[in-house]
């Protein structure tokens, strides 16, 4: 027990510990589990160490920490660093060069500190300058050069300006003098050009100068010279006038400027072929000049690398200005951004402006200013910042020569490099002098930093065998350190005695040594088996298991720490449920829950005060419509005994007492100033109410003043006169009445005088009738044009109404039930501004529309405060109305005005005055045009203008879902209040016809965003069925931003879908960018639109009949998202399938995982993969597999984890419900009580307000709507996703805690309040952005291998950036097979986000190194990314690409597992020793190990398998026949592409055979005496196998081998000779190919084909045909090459005897033909099956253009293998549809396909059909066919490289008119002659697999089978039969064979 007592005391212990040590960030300190006192101080700033012997706490933490826990002050061991300036002069702005301060300083610094210094710095305006020019001298330059001679006194002036100190200097360069840059011959080398010098590679011709005459007199005597290749080797000569500063002539304390002039590209390190060869070692980066100034060692080292030059330019202070041509300025326009200072100008071809490019850029260079640590050491970091304390990039900054300009230098030391503390690291890498300078000062800041690696004193007095230590170990810093054998914290414990007593484990009341979860180690130590889900002593405790608050752990706001919640900083309570801030606790003044309670766990516990409250305990008077109308009774009762309250009994419930004054003071804590009128004596009185000051008082203080206002009461006199009056006007009424016909007669007759008024003017509807479709109806308006006839003169205003479901009679059940007039309902408004309309306007976040937004609701609400209960308008808006007249160009807005149904009236009387006068308060509007509307009516005005004949009456439609199936609106023209004319036609009836769709087609979301780099948008369509059956829509694509054939190809169309069939792809084929477009840095984003219309057969349009497709440059992740937020099952439903849906990047695979929460009886999980292409897949759970009954139950599905290349969209969970089967109830009762409930529905919460907490979570705030709802509803969503999609939160509080949200995410969001009548009315939309948080892990690595010691690595941005990402970090480090370091590793800070790209020189030869990229945003850096690869071991690329930032470099020199030799980090593995082909990781490659299983085929026979363990893993197959008789033996092998439709288990009849054999075979033949050539011989062949025996073949064996990718197959078949059939031209053609066959003896050695061609551009005239080693069973002992033109000519050969080489070099080919090349291999068995392709070289005419092929640029010529097999699927008798699966190797993006129909005996013409798009599943309808006659189908894919083979098919739609067909017999079939097999042929076979879930039925479909045996023939008919049509089709496959004897 004392044991145990011990244990547990320690670890409570412990416990207490890590409670109190959480944090929301990492304490390093404590996190570190320093061993001792030197290694705690060693770990970061801020640690400390407790050295006492009685300390319990942890003895290594921060010092606040270890305070806190009982160490006493005095004991405590800390360490500090220092700083000092050791050397400071002030700047002297007199003194002309550039000056520093402070110059010198010393610093040490802890792991993880870091420290700030104020630099000072001063360019002069005319400083020092040394200026030297560095000139192609290629015979290109020729006038260049010229030029710049006769500019001697120009060049003089311009240096002269630029600085009263300078000097200038010139070299010129051309090339390394050696092949191939150069021509070598004798005469050549001479004198390359007419007049011209011998070629040389550098050469400094003028020594940096200050005597200019001598410069020029020196420069005239230089010659051009010349070389052959277009790239010059210009880096030879930067290099050298870089490093030979002396020779060159550089200043120490100039601006040093290089000007670099040439027309040409660049050569650089790794890029020529004869350092491939490995001719040339790498650059040394020493001077190697001459007497005479020339560069000797051009022949014998390669170029530099690009960041060779960056470094040493950097190191000598030199400024690069690029001086090129139009032909080479973009590549130099991206070197420039390399360096950190440095200007490109465009030079013209003369060079003629060169002078004033100099001025131009030495301007712009002026005003910048780098600012660089040099020879920094490892471990320290270094940043530059303004004085603002923003950091600038590139330590780049603007500063004023001549001005003084400061910064500062944030240095920092790293506690941790590579895992590996920084005090552990070499001594060189932790100290040093740094030189902090601009790049072109040569002064600098030293700073001599070294990391300060403490230790402790106590640790060198130990104390021996201490008696703490019971005699066991010694005391050292306080702690025991145990002798071998002994354990535990004071070495009490012997290690051999416990070490098996496992009783020591087992705690109390526990039964198994650690609890079951560890393994017992000595002295009762258990180590758990999973640490990251047990602890403890016993690893009794679970880290999943503690309180959860919101379904969260411990609220997500903290961690499971020993059974209990450690709560993160500002959290606390058992679930750190409660902030310990009281923040959500503030009333509305500031105080803390207005002094009327107590925050209790973030919430206010209020006392009871009889008033209703709010959440912060304030008087909640919004329930009552105010403050004033809550008091306003019960102050009417107390003080005038008068009013609702007037009884007794109700006034004395009055929560308050009322204070009568004389005078109502002003004071600020009065809630309300009141006033109402007293019905009683129509006297107004006034009061106010006021929170008490007391906060102990319960009670509201109300004062009212004692004197009421009543109207005066002196003029009851007037009331009998004013009773004459009203009578005497009677009469004289009557009396007009009398005469009124003669009036009217008369003032008609006077108006007819008139010329404009002498016809009658009549105004009315145009039309009587509309009848609408609802599924058409794209509008809630329906614009209804009214005519005017008569004169056209003056102005007519005419009001009007309409009313809905005038259909409907008094007793229809909608019209009894009433709605409530109290009832807050929404008024659409809609006025005419007396303002222009703009552009702007359309767009709502315009400030132009927002301000007139504002202007709008502010007038509005104004004039609108009249109506009682009336709320502020929202959801304005503004639009132009077409057919208005002279006023159509004026703004129409439309807003929603919230009030009271009872004041419809009231709006519409207010509003019409208002409009007619010309205002509304100071909103100008256009008289006579008005809409007001409820959701059963409205009411408006519109106006005709003078001289308009027409205008169009808004008409809403109130479109409903509640609609009858056919509704009739009625519009009414009242009268026309303004003009003469009379109302001609006053009504017109509008009719919407509700129809019952069949099919409601939509896109699933608005919006898709596509990458280039896919190829193809395929965009999904969705079809819901309702009734099932065939039908149809139409599609169609428009531009927006993208334009057709720029960007995308655009498309049209139908789409047939049949039964059962819901969705559809609609593939779109997307553009790669033009080079102009490329270059532009901030380009438009692109967008089309692709919209449906015409729905057919019943169909109708859903929700999102238009879809936007938005363009990007990279590939956007998959979404994976629930289909819908909610399924519904019942209780005896056997299986629950919910459906998951893709989006986006549908041709990669995918993998989420899923499970179920909250379920009674099961808790499930498991994984959903997507493979290529799939875009649906579906979750079935079994509810009957698990025990229990069946209940209604709901439970949740939710997805989580995907793979790195997809994300999980806004519904990433779905509620499954499951009921009984009851039937539902009625739904009219509640419609009828909703509408009978006073209390009504509820009107808009209040000023909702949200704000991000962090990074996935948002704070909503809002105020209680009037009235007394019982909760919330709040709605959120994504951004741009539809808002019909968003998650409901049910919150009880005026607030809500969004969690689980995505970072750096726009979330909209609306709330809505609810009591029992139901859902009130939903706030304005509210947006809020959630907080950055760490990006994630970048996409996969990407290795382009330009040699064993030089790689380019890039890689994709993270998936989810969660904010904007700053930053990459690339660390490499070499490593040994055990993935252990063998050496320091290095990083690499990108500063720049969008240079994914990295060139990495100089690693080891051999060396296998990991690289590790992470990306960083403003939160900090994210995971890792990490990939391992041995360059050498790797095949290197093809010669001379350039490396460019942001130009892709793919090759293609490697085999089928290779998408190019752009290699994936993911896919390529550790290769065998020796091996060439790399290992592949993949799901073809994964059989490795044994298997065998055995099927039983039909008749008996049966199929054995087995699998090797070969890298590519083999498939081996027996079969033997079963039964049957014969002779003889034979063999052949078949390469043959075979459909398999198969279906499970259970019994088969012996006639019905399951399969449709299609076959391209190849058949070669060998012979000594004789050779010929190819020739192409078709056989149209049914092969099938036979159910129980071979009659006349024999004992039938078939063996063979297969692999992923191919299939090799043996047959053993009788010799007997072929069957003669009666056509003389068959026999012949079928006895010789006898003969052919019968010789093959082609044995399993013969090797394979070579895996695919690649060719390499070495020149116009010179390829480089490579491949790779195909597979053979024996040695292959070599190859042959044949090539020839593609348009005829001689053959020629080249024969390759060394099996190691797998690449030849062919010259002197002829530009711009096509040639056709054959490789094969040869082994002692023969020679094996050619690869073919074709490449022409394209040569432009001047080797200098741009479009000039780069030499060595690869290209891969293969065309696409044959598309999938052709399925059939009759449409009617005289239609069908063809479809077919994309290529299996594409080898690139597929174009589109050619499809040819022809009928099978001739007769008629070839039909042909273009197809276009990329997708998995491609179809087309092919209509104008005839029945009963056979067409053969062939179907072609197309590339940039051509048109792949063929795949073809026959096909026949038979009718069953003219002939009984039975079920199993009396088919009609197609005659074939059907040979003998030949004793031995070799072939190889590809085998696909059509599933089917029946082996007869299938889709309506039955599978039937006939054979007829007859004198050795074996002939099969398989045909289908639709059984709803009855139409038969047939396919068969015509094989291709080729022979050579």
């Amino acid at each position: 027990m004392g044991r145990w007592t011990l244990h547990f005391s320690v670890w409570l212990g412990l416990l207490a510990v890590l409670l109190t040590c959480y944090h929301a960030e990492a304490n390093y300190c404590f996190a570190s589990r320093a061993k001792s006192c030197s290694e705690c101080l060693q770990v970061g700033e801020g640690c400390a160490y407790c050295p006492e012997e009685t300390f319990n706490g942890p003895r290594c933490d921060l010092y606040e920490n270890i305070q806190a826990h009982g160490c006493s002050a005095a004991a405590i061991i800390t360490a500090k660093s220092s700083m000092s300036i050791e050397r400071k002069e002030e700047i002297n702005t007199k003194i002309e060069k550039s000056q520093v301060t402070p110059q010198q300083m010393s610093m040490t610094f802890l792991p993880g500190e870091e420290k700030l210094v104020d630099v000072e710095v001063f360019s002069p305006t005319r400083g020092p300058l040394d200026l030297y020019i560095l000139m192609d001298f290629s015979n290109s330059m020729a006038d260049d050069l010229d030029n710049l001679k006769r500019m001697g006194k120009e060049l003089a002036s311009l240096v002269q300006n630029l600085s009263s100190d300078y000097t200038i200097g010139f070299g010129e360069f051309v090339d390394k003098v050696i092949e191939p840059q150069t021509d070598m011959r004798p005469i050549k080398l001479a004198q390359p050009w007419p007049n011209s010098d011998p070629p040389f590679s550098f050469k400094n011709v003028i020594k940096l100068t200050s005597d200019l005459d001598y410069f020029t007199r020196k420069l005239q005597g230089e010659r051009i010279s010349g070389n052959l290749d277009a790239p010059e080797g210009g880096f030879d000569a930067i290099l050298q006038a870089a490093v030979c500063g002396d020779k060159i002539g550089w200043r120490s304390h100039s601006t040093h400027l290089l000007v670099f002039s040439t027309e040409s590209a660049f050569h650089y390190e790794g890029d020529g072929a004869n350092v491939l060869s490995g001719i040339l070692p790498r650059n040394d980066e020493l001077c190697h000049l001459d007497a005479q100034g020339k560069y000797t060692e051009d022949v014998n080292q390669d170029y530099p690398s690009i960041p060779t030059l960056v470094r040493l330019l950097g190191k000598h202070n030199i400024i690069p200005i690029f001086a090129v041509t139009s032909h080479s300025y973009t590549h130099y326009q991206k070197l420039k951004d390399y360096f950190p200072i440095a200007e490109v100008g465009l030079l013209q071809e003369d060079s003629s402006n060169i002078l004033q490019l100099m001025a131009t850029a030495f301007e712009n260079i002026r005003s910048k200013m780098s600012i660089r640590a040099e020879e920094k050491p490892k471990a320290f970091e270094a940043q530059f910042l303004s004085t603002s304390g923003k950091i600038a990039e590139y330590g780049a900054f603007n500063f004023t020569p001549g001005a003084v300009g400061k910064f500062k230098m944030r240095l920092k030391a790293q506690r941790m490099i590579d895992q590996e503390p920084v005090c552990k690291m070499n001594q060189n890498d932790k100290e040093g002098t740094m030189r902090i300078k601009p790049t072109t000062f040569s002064s600098a800041v030293s700073v001599k930093a070294s990391v300060l690696c403490p230790t402790c004193d106590c640790e060198k007095t130990p104390l021996r065998k201490a008696a703490r230590c019971y005699g066991n170990g010694d005391l050292v810093c306080g702690k025991c350190h145990c002798y071998d054998g002994w354990l535990s914290t004071f070495c009490n414990c012997s290690a051999s005695a416990s070490a098996l007593d496992t009783n020591q484990c087992i705690g109390p009341g526990m039964t198994e040594p650690c609890s079951g979860r560890g393994d017992c180690l000595e002295c009762g130590t258990c180590v758990c088996y999973n640490p990251d889900q047990f602890e403890g002593p016993y690893c009794q405790y679970d880290k999943t298991q503690c309180l959860r608050f919101g379904g969260f752990l411990c609220n997500d706001r903290g961690s499971c720490v020993m059974g209990q919640c450690a709560c993160t900083e500002g959290w606390e309570g058992k679930a750190c449920e409660c902030p310990k801030s009281n923040q959500t606790c503030l009333d509305s003044k500031g105080g803390v829950c207005n002094g009327r309670g107590k925050c209790v766990c973030g919430r206010c516990e209020c006392t009871n005060s009889g008033i209703e409250m709010t959440s912060t305990c304030e008087p909640n008077f919004q329930a009552q419509l105010g403050v004033c109308e809550g008091t306003r009774s019960c102050v009417q009762c107390q003080a005038w005994k008068t009013g609702e309250k007037k009884e007794k009994e109700e006034c004395d419930k009055c929560p308050f007492k009322i204070v009568m004054v004389d005078e109502l003071k002003d004071s600020e804590g009065d809630l309300d100033s009141c006033s109402f009128r007293d019905e009683d004596d129509d006297c107004t009185y006034y009061y106010t109410v006021e929170a008490p000051k007391d906060t102990t008082a319960k009670e509201l203080e109300v004062q009212v003043l004692k004197k009421k206002e009543c109207p005066p009461g002196g003029l009851l006199w007037l009331l009998p006169l004013l009773l004459f009056l009203l009578l005497l006007l009677a009469l004289l009424l009557l009396c007009c009445w009398k005469y009124c016909a003669c009036c009217k007669a008369c003032w008609q007759s006077c108006l007819a005088l008139l010329p404009c008024c002498r016809r009658g003017r009549m105004v009315g509807f145009k039309e009587d009738e509309y009848l609408l479709r609802q599924s058409l109806i794209t509008s809630d308006h329906l614009d209804t044009p009214m005519v005017r006839t008569g004169p056209p003169k003056g102005t007519d205003v005419v009001r009007w109404t309409v009313t809905d479901n005038v259909h409907r009679g008094p007793n229809h059940p909608q019209v009894l039930v009433k709605p409530n007039p109290k009832e807050t309902i929404q008024f659409p408004v809609s006025l005419r501004l007396n303002r222009l309309f703009s552009e702007n306007l359309s767009h709502p976040e315009s400030r132009d529309a927002e301000q007139l937004r504002k202007e709008v609701a502010d007038n509005l609400n104004e004039v609108y405060k009249q109506i009682p209960g009336a709320q502020k308008v929202q959801k304005t808006s503004f639009r132009l109305q077409r057919n208005a007249g002279k006023r159509q160009d004026y703004t129409v807005m439309d807003t929603v005005l919230s009030a009271p149904r009872s004041t419809y009236p009231d709006i519409v009387k207010l509003t019409e005055k208002n409009v007619q006068s010309g205002n509304f308060h100071n909103l100008k509007v256009v008289p006579g045009y008005y809409t007001v509307a409820t959701d059963r009516e409205a009411a408006g005005a519109v106006e005709f203008q003078d001289g308009v004949e027409s205008v169009d009456v808004h008409v809403p439609l109130f479109v409903k879902d509640e609609d009858d199936d056919k509704k009739q609106l009625q519009v009414e023209a009242v009268d026309v209040p303004l003009g003469i004319a009379e109302i001609g036609k006053r009504l017109v009836n509008i009719t919407i016809i509700k129809e019952h769709a069949s099919s409601v087609f939509s896109f699933l979301q608005p919006s898709y965003t596509y990458s280039r780099a896919d190829g193809v948008a395929n965009i999904p369509i969705s079809r819901e069925i309702i009734e099932d059956g065939r039908t149809q829509v139409t599609y169609r694509t428009r531009d927006l931003t993208a334009k057709d054939k720029k960007d995308y190809v655009a498309v049209e169309g139908d789409l047939n879908y049949g039964p059962g069939e819901t969705q559809k792809t609609i593939p779109v084929r997307l553009l790669e960018l033009s080079e102009k477009d490329g270059l532009l840095e901030d380009k438009q984003v692109k967008q089309f639109v692709m919209d449906l219309s015409n729905p057919r057969q019943g169909a109708k349009l859903g929700h999102y009949p238009r879809t936007t497709v938005t363009i990007t440059d990279l590939p956007e992740p998959s979404v994976m998202m629930f289909k819908k937020g909610t399924q519904n099952f019942s209780t005896s439903d056997s299986t629950y399938s919910i459906p998951v849906v893709r989006t986006r990047n549908e041709d990669s695979p995918a993998t989420v995982k899923w499970r179920t929460k909250k379920a009674q009886r099961f808790d499930l999980s498991g994984p959903l993969k997507f493979g290529p292409g799939d875009i649906e897949k579906n979750i079935t759970i079994e509810p009957k597999s698990y025990p229990g009954q069946i209940q209604p139950e709901t439970f949740q599905v939710e997805l989580f984890d995907p793979s790195s290349n997809a994300t999980i969209g806004e519904r990433k969970t779905t509620l499954v419900n499951v009921t009984d089967e009851a039937p539902e109830m009625p739904q009219i009762g509640f419609l009828q009580q909703s509408a009978s409930s006073p209390g009504g529905r509820l009107s808009s919460p209040g000023n909702p307000k949200a704000k991000a907490t962090g990074p996935r979570s948002i704070q909503l705030n809002w105020n209680p709507p009037p009235g007394n709802p019982s909760g919330y509803k709040v709605k959120y969503w994504i951004y741009g996703d539809p808002e019909k999609d968003a998650q409901v939160l049910d919150v009880k509080r005026p607030q809500a805690e969004l969690t689980n949200l995505y970072p750096y995410c726009d979330y909209e969001m609306r709330v809505c309040a609810y009591n029992a009548i139901g859902d009130g009315y939903d706030t304005d939309m509210v947006s809020c952005q959630t907080l950055e948080d760490v990006p994630g892990e970048p996409g996969r690595l990407a290795f382009n291998v330009i040699s064993p010691t030089v790689t380019q690595l890039s890689w994709g941005e993270p998936a989810e950036t969660n904010g904007n990402i700053t930053a990459y970090e690339v660390i490499y480090t070499p490593i040994d097979d055990d993935m252990k370091p063998v050496e320091p590793a290095k990083k690499v800070k990108i500063d720049n986000p969008k240079k994914r790209m990295l060139l990495i020189e100089n690693l080891q030869n051999g060396q296998t190194y990991q690289y590790k990229v992470r990306a960083s945003n403003s939160v900090g850096w994210g995971p890792f990314r990490d990939a391992t690869i041995n360059l050498a071991s790797q095949p290197a690329r093809p010669l001379s690409i350039p490396i460019i930032p942001d130009v892709p470099i793919v090759d293609a020199e490697a085999g089928d597992e290779y998408d190019g030799y752009l290699m994936y980090s993911s896919d390529v593995l550790k290769s065998p020793t020796g091996s060439k082909t790399p290992s592949v990781a993949g799901d073809d490659y994964m059989m490795n190990g044994k298997w065998e299983q055995n099927f039983l085929f039909p008749g008996g026979t049966s199929r054995n398998f087995s699998a090797s363990s070969s890298p590519m893993s083999t498939l081996s197959s027996n079969y033997r026949g079963g039964g049957g008789g014969g002779g003889g033996g034979g063999s052949f092998t078949t390469e043959t592409t075979t459909t398999y439709m198969t279906g499970p288990g259970g019994s088969r009849k012996q006639d019905m055979y399951g399969g449709v054999h299609t076959s391209e075979v190849i058949m070669r033949k060998r012979s000594e005496n004789r050779g010929y050539t190819d020739e192409n011989i078709r056989d149209s062949i049914v092969m099938g196998d036979v159910p129980n025996k071979f009659p006349d073949l024999g004992g039938f064996g078939y063996t063979g081998m297969q692999s992923s990718s191919q299939s090799q197959y043996s047959y053993s078949l009788s010799q007997v000779s072929r069957g003669r059939t009666q056509s003389s031209d068959i026999n012949d053609a079928l006895y010789n190919l006898d003969r052919v066959l019968q010789d093959a003896r082609l044995s399993p050695g013969v090797p394979d084909t070579p895996s695919r061609l690649v060719f390499s551009a070495l020149g116009p005239t010179a390829l480089k045909v490579s491949w790779q080693e195909p597979h053979c069973e024996k040695d292959v002992l070599g190859y042959c090459v044949l090539y020839q033109l593609l348009s005829g000519g001689e053959m020629q050969r080249v024969n390759v005897t060394n099996p190691a080489e797998n690449s030849v070099i062919i010259q002197d080919l002829l530009p711009n033909h096509s040639y056709l090349f054959k490789v094969k291999a040869q082994s002692q068995e023969g020679w094996g099956p050619e690869r073919e392709g074709v490449i022409t070289i394209e040569s432009a005419v001047d080797p200098k253009s741009p479009l000039s092929p780069m030499p060595g640029s690869p290209f891969t010529l293969s065309t696409p293998s044959a598309p999938g097999p052709l399925v059939f699927t009759a449409l009617s008798p005289d239609s069908l549809q063809l479809s077919w699966e994309k290529p299996r190797k594409p080898n690139g993006n597929i174009l589109g396909y050619v499809v040819t129909c022809e009928k099978l005996h001739g007769g008629g013409d070839v039909r042909s059909f273009q197809v276009n798009g990329d997708s998995a599943e491609t179809s087309l309808t092919v209509p104008n066919l005839t029945e009963n006659v056979p067409y053969k189908f062939k179907v072609q894919a197309r590339t940039t490289q051509g048109f792949g083979p063929e795949r073809e098919g026959i096909i026949t739609i038979e009718s069953q008119d003219g002939s009984g067909l039975s079920e199993y017999s009396s088919q009609s079939m197609m005659s074939r002659d059907v040979f003998h097999m030949p004793t031995q042929v070799t072939t190889r076979t590809n085998v696909s697999h059509t599933m089917l879930n029946d082996p007869y039925f299938s889709d309506g479909m039955m599978m039937t089978t006939q054979h007829t045996e007859k004198s050795g023939m074996v002939t099969r008919q398989i045909t289908k039969e639709v059984v709803q049509r009855s139409v038969m089709g047939g396919t068969t496959v015509t094989k291709k064979m080729f022979y050579e004897s």
